[in-house]
């Protein structure tokens, strides 16, 4: 009787979250699996959404039948339970209905693909790069590391770096002794090669003076970049300038203070 027992109210249960993770752990697989084969029109990021998604949605499945059929094993009658359920949905709907607005707010953003994860944004004045997106919250991850957290309703407006390529704007001062002419074509021979250097997909481009400044003049160059690679392709561009600027001869201004004494 005790072994009976042991085996129905012990061992059960544990079979059964056993049998719940290694079911999850096979469908995962196969829908991982079918989006592979089956969706190759869908870029490598959305599929990771989806299958984030999908994903969510079977294990929340997978828990609550297990839970039920553990109910089961102690006796409880799951099937009234569910019928109580039903008296008691409109309560829990009042009480959980800002779950329900980011579960419809999350299904709506994969569906009009505002962003996917692997995408840089900005939402609510963050910027990071897409790690999750779940049915109740999407996480951001900075450059610096820090990840925020935000609920799916609060994402009301969003900013999506990565759809398109960025115009990256670079501003080079010369002296007002410089020869501008010469500057120009140092600067757009510059653009052409570090263009091809770094394979862009759109040439750069100095689109000539762009402020006559206290200390300086300022050209204008235009660099159009993925947003994740932007901030290094403009250090690197700033390295390129100051060395073609020095073997031909340009000074780049810095701000200087006159004294008259008397």
């Amino acid at each position: 009787m005790l072994e009976k027992i042991l085996v129905k109210e012990v061992v059960a249960p544990f079979i059964i979250i056993a049998f719940s993770i290694l079911f999850y752990m096979i469908i995962s697989r196969i829908i991982k699996k079918i989006f592979q084969v089956k969706t190759k029109r869908i870029n490598e990021k959305r599929q990771k959404t989806f299958v984030g998604l999908i994903n969510n949605c079977i294990r929340y499945f997978i828990i609550a039948v297990a839970l039920m059929m553990i109910l089961e094993v102690y006796g409880i009658d799951t099937k009234s339970l569910v019928a109580s359920l039903g008296v008691l949905s409109l309560v829990a709907g009042l009480a959980l209905q800002d779950i329900l607005k980011d579960i419809i707010v999350g299904c709506s953003i994969i569906l009009e693909d505002q962003f996917s994860v692997g995408d840089t944004v900005t939402i609510a004045g963050f910027t990071g790069t897409v790690v999750e997106l779940g049915l109740k919250t999407t996480r951001i991850k900075s450059y610096t590391g820090d990840i925020k957290i935000i609920s799916n309703r609060n994402i009301t407006e969003v900013v999506n770096h990565t759809i398109v390529e960025n115009n990256m704007l670079i501003d080079v001062a010369v002296g007002y002794d410089t020869d501008l002419k010469k500057a120009n074509e140092v600067l757009t021979t510059l653009c052409e090669r570090f263009s091809k250097e770094n394979k862009l997909t759109n040439p750069a481009e100095c689109l000539g003076v762009e402020d006559l400044a206290d200390s300086g003049i300022k050209f204008r160059v235009v660099i159009p970049a993925p947003y994740a690679d932007k901030f290094s392709l403009a250090r690197k561009f700033k390295e390129q300038v100051k060395e073609d600027f020095a073997q031909n001869g340009i000074v780049i201004p810095y701000p200087q203070l006159v004294v008259h004494n008397g």
